[in-house]
């Protein structure tokens, strides 16, 4: 039989490693499985970490935070977790390679973007040079003053419109989805906010020397940088196959310390409602790695 961890961690995002760190230095038995399709790792650049003034590529705050997780004493696998099943001793998470046992789960999976109709190297490389960019929160600073456009329809593609509006003068909303048409009372926040808007959808990406071009129903445009406004797919499916509480969006609903509505299933980071955000993230595992401890300690002693 496999041995029983104290917690086995199901994504080695920011969250999860963060988790990682605390468990062990708490000297919890930890595990951590990865898939390896964390958004973080595909930051070129991040300026919006404290601590970092130059900026950190994603993939290198990841790197140091697996080393750190492994210094603490922390054991990581690269693997898919496929599904998750309650036992007498906790829960057993079943992997591609196997399964492991653990008495308590922490669900560290975020979420997935949906993205433009490009192809995957275009998309890579278009990410890579910051003309595509998928958060206005971490990174509308780097766009100061430069032509932005925001590829999404209705609500959302509006309310990132107009927050990129605080940045730059010339922001271009492309409505990309005709059955989700601007209402009145939007087309009026867009014109009061001098931004301009063009029939989607947005197609046939390229990258060029000053920005990222696209076509759309008016024609060839270029713009500095692109922010689709998309939505995403929230990793979920773990969590709602045992029967934890989820929002409406599917988000996991948990309590003030990060604990989800079964017992010893616990979830942190952009999977939990909230601002998506690595710092956010980090600061609910700390939450979720200190009431895992707390919880365990109050089953069974401390090892010392």
């Amino acid at each position: 039989m496999e041995p029983i961890s104290d917690c086995l961690i199901v994504g080695g995002g920011p969250a999860g490693l963060t988790a990682a760190i605390y468990l062990a230095r708490f000297r919890l038995s930890t595990v951590l499985v990865d898939a390896g399709k964390s958004r973080a790792a595909v930051i070129p650049c991040t300026r919006n970490h404290a601590g970092f003034p130059d900026g950190i590529a994603g993939s290198e705050l990841l790197d140091r935070m697996r080393r750190q997780a492994v210094i603490a004493g922390a054991e990581l696998h690269g693997d898919t977790v496929l599904e998750l099943e309650v036992s007498d001793t906790g829960l057993i998470a079943r992997t591609d390679a196997g399964s492991f046992r653990a008495r308590t789960v922490l669900l560290a999976t975020g979420v997935t973007n949906r993205s433009p109709e490009m192809a995957p190297d275009l998309h890579a490389a278009a990410l890579a040079a910051g003309r595509l960019r998928y958060c206005p929160v971490c990174d509308g600073f780097e766009v100061t003053d430069l032509p932005v456009a925001v590829v999404g329809s209705g609500a959302r593609g509006v309310k990132e419109a107009l927050f990129l509006r605080s940045y730059t003068q010339s922001v271009t909303l492309i409505s990309n989805d005709p059955t989700h048409a601007l209402t009145d009372a939007e087309r009026e926040d867009l014109i009061a906010g001098g931004i301009s808007v063009l029939d989607g959808p947005a197609r046939d990406f390229q990258l060029e020397a000053d920005g990222l071009s696209l076509s759309t129903a008016n024609g060839r445009r270029v713009f500095a940088s692109i922010y689709p406004a998309l939505g995403s797919d929230i990793q979920s499916d773990l969590a709602r196959a045992l029967g934890a509480r989820v929002t409406d969006d599917g988000c996991v609903k948990v309590d003030a310390h990060q604990r989800t509505s079964l017992t010893g299933l616990y979830a942190a980071g952009d999977v939990v409602i909230g601002l998506d955000q690595i710092s956010h993230a980090m600061g609910e595992a700390g939450v979720a790695a200190t009431s895992i401890r707390n919880d365990l300690a109050l089953i069974a002693p401390l090892r010392r």
